[in-house]
């Protein structure tokens, strides 16, 4: 039964894969002449290291006939503001941020604020560690228009560089690679199965206010996918595409950082304690068990295992992401289930935080 239900399930994610290979949405660059305005917006808190050259790039954009960049400064406790300050461009401003307000979270009354500042057809949320080609926002655009969108979430390509990074980062692009079949959830609007990245969003300024814009996510520690749900639920179109030809980010530089940055949100990631118990032990089976099996001798226990490094081998050449981890999906999992624990044990002991504020 259980080697039966293993295979179902690798096969499954198989499946998925190999039509999101085929059907999924590609951003690459083009040659689109964007006449709406448009506007990119930026929060940081503590980003002076890359507060100039997140700017930069921004600026850099081409094929975009009204066009500002706007960064906000969230208290930040670095030099960010000076390096800001340093930065001449006549559509460059920046301001300071207000002071977080109950039930609100950094990230989100950062957009918030941003949002607030400016009339614009179009708005660009741009992470302050993302790096644009010079035509990602015009060509993103572009194909939102062609495909008749209302948002779209250009997915970065993720650098991992230490080996951490190269076990744990792949995961965040084959999680949804392998499960969401896009092209229906797209179609259909169906909520639960919205993916999206903050690194690089970008959104209709109409369908963003109707939405309720990031006051309707608030308290969301999962902005991006929230923000995402959020606008489907209100009737809006969108998707999350393969950014990874324009646009690639390395989020965090150290152990540390990466186990803190995503143990801020496993809690919410499956919904509830339930749902993340569920996820533990779909890992388990589709994961770990199966080369357990094959080891003991089971067939079946390699066919799962292959299946699924078949899966991170084809979201990685996609993506153009670490080959490294694929073979060594299992210990992947172990560790995406150790964070999982992790995040749930800072929930329960309240002690959450990030960019020094309690979550």
């Amino acid at each position: 039964m259980i080697s039966q239900l293993i295979t179902v399930v690798t096969s499954l994610f198989l499946l998925v894969t190999i039509v999101n290979l085929f059907t999924a949405r590609t951003i690459k660059e083009s040659a689109s002449e964007i006449t709406d305005s448009v506007v990119c917006l930026i929060p940081m808190r503590n980003e002076s290291v890359h507060a100039r050259e997140v700017v930069q790039s921004a600026l850099a954009q081409t094929n975009l006939h009204k066009f500002q960049v706007i960064a906000l400064d969230d208290h930040s406790t670095d030099s960010t503001r000076e390096e800001l300050s340093d930065i001449a461009a006549p559509n460059f401003r920046w301001f300071s941020g207000e002071h977080l307000p109950p039930g609100w979270l950094g990230k989100n009354f950062a957009c918030h604020q941003l949002a607030q500042s400016v009339e614009a057809d179009v708005l660009v949320f741009l992470d302050a560690d993302t790096r644009l080609t010079p035509g990602a926002i015009s060509s993103s655009i572009g194909l939102m228009e062609r495909w008749q969108l209302d948002f779209i979430s250009p997915y970065p390509r993720q650098i991992a560089i230490t080996f951490l990074e190269k076990i744990v980062q792949p995961l965040l692009q084959w999680s949804w690679f392998a499960s969401v079949p896009l092209r229906l959830a797209e179609r259909f609007g169906v909520r639960s199965m919205a993916v999206a990245n903050g690194q690089f969003f970008i959104v209709k300024s109409r369908a963003y206010r109707e939405a309720g814009g990031h006051q309707a996510i608030r308290g969301e520690v999962l902005d991006d996918i929230y923000l995402a749900r959020s606008l489907v639920s209100a009737g809006f179109r969108g998707c999350v595409a393969d950014g990874s030809k324009v646009a690639y980010c390395r989020m965090y530089k150290s152990a540390r950082e990466l186990i803190d940055g995503y143990a801020k949100s496993q809690w919410r990631a499956f919904g509830n304690l339930v749902g993340a118990i569920i996820m533990v032990l779909i890992l388990i089976m589709t994961s770990i068990a199966p080369l357990i099996a094959g080891v003991l001798g089971y067939s079946w226990g390699w066919y799962g295992f292959l299946a699924i490094v078949t899966t991170r081998i084809a979201v990685a050449l996609k993506t153009r992401s670490s080959l490294l981890s694929s073979f060594l999906h299992p210990l992947s999992a172990l560790m995406w289930i150790g964070i999982i624990k992790l995040s749930w044990y800072r929930k329960f002991r309240g002690s959450l935080e990030w960019r020094g504020r309690a979550l």
